[in-house]
């Protein structure tokens, strides 16, 4: 078992561990809800712009990155020109505002970054300040919409939309914060979030599904050429390899296609380097996008990408737009 799936399981019940760490989860919260209600006793100053920010309230991959290129797809199919800021997680940690380009590397910027800009084509900016970012971002492209990419606990950027994301799977786990458990703040957040947007599982009341699919795989040697996964499904196996939240996700879905798939999964945000995808054999490799951006460099010729794109579901794209409408007209 997996270091992963150990915390995972720890995080599922309220077993003597977790309780042991209940003082500690206590602390977490009492600095949490601080930090929140001095936001709402003293707010930011608006931006000129709508923010929309997207973001989680648990630990670990809930499909926030293809939610964001999502929303930027279907805001610039409704008129709108986005842009999106983010910390840059897994870059150099930018202490200044650094523009994200598609010809930046993840190194400098962050990987999720990094992959949103090249496939969603959007401006976008990172620093550990997400309130310097976008005026940075502002200043520098004509964007009229910006989108906080994981920002729902970055309480100095001010937001007139907040999306939260959630794992239908493992919900809130057992309920209970840091470290005891996998929140990053009480349950009870989730009543203040505009939306909630549920990946895999069954959407709760007042809750809406999102389905997320893989696409047909791009060879990272040569990123025009692609090839369906089915096409995989012939051989006898094919190296899985995902430096995500929730690795087993990937590896599921690929299972799901019909391959038989050798597991390699490595922590979210993971610097590779070529030994990592040296597995000694020529049996393709298929790695996640965010995974990609990071091994363009180095990824032998059997390297392949599988892009993960989220369906937006109807009923919550119109009301988006409906409350767009009421705050900006």
């Amino acid at each position: 078992m997996s270091l992963e799936q150990r915390v995972q399981q720890l995080w599922s019940r309220c077993g003597p561990v977790s309780t042991l760490l209940l003082p500690l989860s206590a602390l977490y919260c009492a600095v949490v809800r601080r930090r929140r209600h001095a936001f709402l006793a003293a707010p930011p100053p608006a931006l000129p712009v709508p923010v929309v920010v997207v973001g989680n309230i648990t630990v670990g991959g809930t499909g926030k990155t293809p939610m964001t290129i999502a929303l930027c797809e279907w805001l610039r199919g409704q008129g709108w020109r986005p842009g999106v800021v983010s910390r840059g997680y897994g870059g150099s940690g930018a202490r200044e505002p650094k523009s994200v380009q598609a010809q930046s590397r993840a190194s400098e910027v962050g990987d999720e970054p990094l992959l949103i800009a090249l496939r969603a084509q959007v401006p976008g900016c990172v620093c550990a300040d997400r309130m310097a970012a976008a005026q940075a971002l502002l200043d520098a492209q004509a964007c009229d919409i910006l989108i906080a990419d994981d920002g729902l606990q970055h309480y100095r950027l001010p937001r007139d939309v907040e999306i939260a994301m959630l794992d239908g799977r493992r919900r809130l786990g057992n309920g209970r914060c840091l470290p005891a458990g996998p929140l990053r703040e009480p349950a009870i957040r989730l009543q203040a979030v505009d939306f909630v947007i549920v990946t895999e599982g069954q959407p709760g009341a007042g809750e809406y599904g999102m389905a997320l699919r893989l696409d047909a795989a791009w060879a990272l040697r040569e990123p025009t050429r692609r090839q369906p996964l089915s096409s995989f499904a012939a051989q006898p196996a094919v190296h899985a390899v995902a430096g995500i939240g929730h690795p087993e996700r990937f590896f599921a879905a690929l299972e799901a296609a019909g391959l038989a798939i050798v597991r390699h999964a490595f922590p979210d945000h993971h610097g590779f380097d070529a030994d990592d995808l040296a597995f000694g054999d020529d049996a393709p490799v298929l790695m996640t996008e965010k995974d990609a951006v990071k091994c363009l460099d180095f990824a032998p010729a059997a390297c392949w990408a599988v892009p993960a794109t989220a369906d937006l579901p109807p009923d919550f794209t119109d009301a988006l737009a409906a409350r767009l409408r009421t705050h900006h007209g």
